[in-house]
Order: structure tokens, then sequence, then C-alpha cells
């Protein structure tokens, strides 16, 4: 690599003194909700069939947490997650146009280099990985780059109701896209022996690495079940659209004079994503007592008002509070995003897998919240120390690197 260069017209990343807080700040935000909602499943909770997760001694107050898990959490914050991934494309493009640099080749290395990471992430780590499909579809955002502000924001809606209409096709067909998969995923198993009575225990009763990679190979599969089923393609597009419309208008960089817009997309986004998220809630509690499609419509009436309610929520209060330290607390772990999120890989597998200390399968929910709300605590502290000295975080910091070919220095400047 060549060493950093001065030189206005070479394409750099984003300086700590360019950044806007509030991006980061919701980043931070996404990451605890991202911690609260993966958590289940690196427990094992979520894998336990209902006689297990009866017989706990905190099962009265784990069907209330639950509930409130699938009403507050559920969808909502990767939904702000992938909003501010199309933002930062939208930074990282006007970033090297104004520098005179190729954006888009910038771009794509950029897009590579988490391709590579998702996937290690994905066959090594944890079979929930989000990166890989953010890397993929991230690749098609330059196709929108000359494409309207209006078309942008009918292009980004349409793809966020598409699965209604996949979903309706679905379930009157009777033809699932996913069989193939399952297919595959159910030949891994019974080469391993993974079965349904120790599906749920595998992960914790694995005492050696080699036992765990077996089950995150089939792992793999079902998280390309899930993204099918889930239409997940669609809505991570549409948001990732919805995302660069916000970061090319720059609506983030003056929020002062978007406050009554941001006021009411909180009282719409509460007023009608409350009340239909509580019975989403209810309706996958109740194992979707209506059809595929009818949840598919609940789905895109709740999650997306709830998730656009919170961020203009948060926005809102900062404008309100600026000086509030909680604000930089959240910043900090949102500007180490990369290396918090697989960071909590490494704490699930530390945590709970048969690998580490073994706490899964056997842990209540309640109890599996409170210890993601204390991962994340520990995140967020490690990343105030460590940006106090660094520029970057560690995994950040090699991203950077090897996007831009050149060498940054990590640790802050002293001023003299």
């Amino acid at each position: 690599m060549k060493a950093e260069s001065a030189s206005c017209r070479v394409a750099m990343p984003v300086k700590p003194s360019e950044r806007h807080i509030i991006l980061d700040v919701l980043r931070g935000v996404a990451l605890l909700g991202i911690a609260l909602a993966n958590f289940t499943e690196f427990s094992l909770y979520s894998f336990l069939p209902t006689e297990a997760t009866e017989s706990m001694s905190t099962a009265n107050i784990d069907r209330i947490v639950r509930y409130f898990q699938y009403t507050f959490v559920d969808g909502k914050f990767y939904t702000i997650f992938s909003l501010l991934f199309g933002i930062g494309f939208s930074i990282i493009i006007a970033n090297a146009v104004e520098r005179g640099a190729n954006g888009f080749r910038i771009f794509y290395r950029r897009m590579a280099i988490l391709l590579l990471v998702g996937f290690l992430h994905l066959m090594f780590l944890w079979s929930g990985d989000i990166l890989m499909l953010y890397a993929l579809l991230g690749m098609l955002l330059p196709l929108f780059r000359d494409v309207s502000n209006r078309m942008l924001l009918v292009s980004a809606f349409g793809l966020l109701a598409v699965p209604i209409a996949v979903d309706f096709i679905v379930e009157l067909s009777g033809i699932y896209p996913s069989a193939s998969v399952v297919e595959l995923q159910q030949t891994y198993c019974d080469k391993y022996g993974i079965t349904d009575e120790n599906f749920a225990y595998w992960l914790h009763d694995a005492k050696h690495y080699n036992g765990t990679f077996k089950f995150l190979v089939q792992g793999a599969l079902v998280r390309v079940q899930e993204f099918i089923d889930g239409n997940r393609y669609f809505k991570v597009l549409g948001l990732f659209i919805l995302g660069f419309y916000i970061g090319r208008n720059r609506l983030y960089a003056d929020l002062e004079s978007r406050r009554p817009v941001l006021r009411q997309i909180a009282r719409y986004g509460f007023g009608f994503g409350l009340p239909l998220s509580l019975f989403y809630a209810w309706s996958i509690m109740n194992n979707y007592p209506q059809s595929l499609g009818a949840h598919s419509v609940l789905y895109f009436t709740s999650v997306f008002p709830l998730s656009f309610a919170y961020v203009a929520s948060i926005c809102l209060c900062f404008l309100r509070y600026p000086r509030w330290g909680i604000f930089r607390f959240f910043a900090m772990p949102g500007r180490m995003a990369l290396t918090n999120y697989i960071g909590q890989s490494l704490f699930g597998i530390l945590l709970f897998y048969g690998i580490g200390w073994g706490f899964g399968a056997e842990t209540g929910l309640v109890y599996v919240i409170l210890i993601a709300i204390g991962v994340w605590i520990v995140q967020a502290l490690f990343s105030n120390v460590w940006l106090h000295y660094c520029q970057f975080g560690p995994l950040e910091w090699i991203w950077r690197m090897l996007t831009y070919g050149r060498v940054f220095n990590l640790l802050k400047r002293k001023s003299i």
C-alpha cells in the first residue's frame, strides 16, 4: 500500500471532523436493537421447543418479554441499519466526486471487501449474518445514481411493497421459492446427524469447533431460506434506496429546518405503527392465524412506520438536547458499527455455545435480553475508550485501508 497522500484529488474516507453525529447516534441505537433481536438466537432460546421454554422458571415473564420484543424490536432496527447504509453510500460517492476520484470504483471495492467479511462471518461465526446481503444489494445502488428524487421514492416504496404481492402469489400457487434450499439444508443435516430433536441443543452440546462448524454450514442455508421466504432482498434494497434519497438530499445535515416534517413522521409513525405492531406481535405469538399475504400487509404497515418514527423521534430529541452526554455515548459504538456487529457474534459464541461458557438453551429470555443490553454497554464503553485514542475502529481501519489502497494512521495525532 502507498502512504497516505495529502492530495485533494485522491479519494479519502470521511474525516472525523466531517461526520454528522446524528448518523453515528442512529447507528449506535441500531446496534443496541440488533443485539436485542439477535441474542435471542445466539442464546438458542428461539430454537427451543415450547415444552422447554415453558418449563423455565422465567416462563411467565418470558412470554411478556417476547411479546414486547416482537412489538418494539423485531424488524425495526435492521430497518434503521439499512437506511443508514444507503445514506453512507451517498456520502462515499459525494466525498469521492468532490475530490475528483472514481467514486464507483471505490464503492465496488468497499462492497467486495464487505462481501468477503460477510462470507467469513456467515460460515465461521454466525449463521445470522446480514453483511453479505448488504454487500450484494449494495452493488446495485449505483444503478440509481442519476434517478430523480421522485423516482427514488417510488422505487423505494415499490420495493418495500413487493413482498405483499409475492406472499399472496406464493399462498395462492402453493409454490415455495425456497423449497430447493430447504432440501439442500436437510441434506447437510442428515449428513452431520442434526435432527429436530437435537437442533436446539447442538451448539450447546458441541464442545469442539468442528461440531460448531457443521451447524454453521446448514445454518448458512437456513439463512438463505429466511431471505427468500421473508423477501428480505426487496425490503433491504428498498430501504437502501430510501437511505440514498435521504443522503443525496442531505436531509440529516439541517435537521432544524425539517423539524415539522420529523414531527409528522413521528406522529403518524407511532399513531399507525404502534397499534399495528401490537397486533403484529400477537399474530406471531399465535402462529399467524391470518393468511401469509395478510401477515405481509401487517408487516408493511407496522414495522416500517414504527421504525421511521424511532428515527424521527431520536432526531427531534437530538435537536432539543444536542449536548446530552447520552448522544455521545451512543455515537461512539455507532462509529465502530462493523467492529461492534462482528463483536456481538464473538460475545454470543463465548457466552452461549458449548465451545464457550455454554449458557445457551438454558437461559430464560428475560436474562438473555439483560445480557444483550450488558454486551452493548460493554461495547459502548470500549468504543468510547478506543476512539479517545484512535481515529477508527479496528475493523473500520482495515476496511478503509483495503478500500482506498493506502495506509491511514490509526492513532490520533497529539496537538502540540
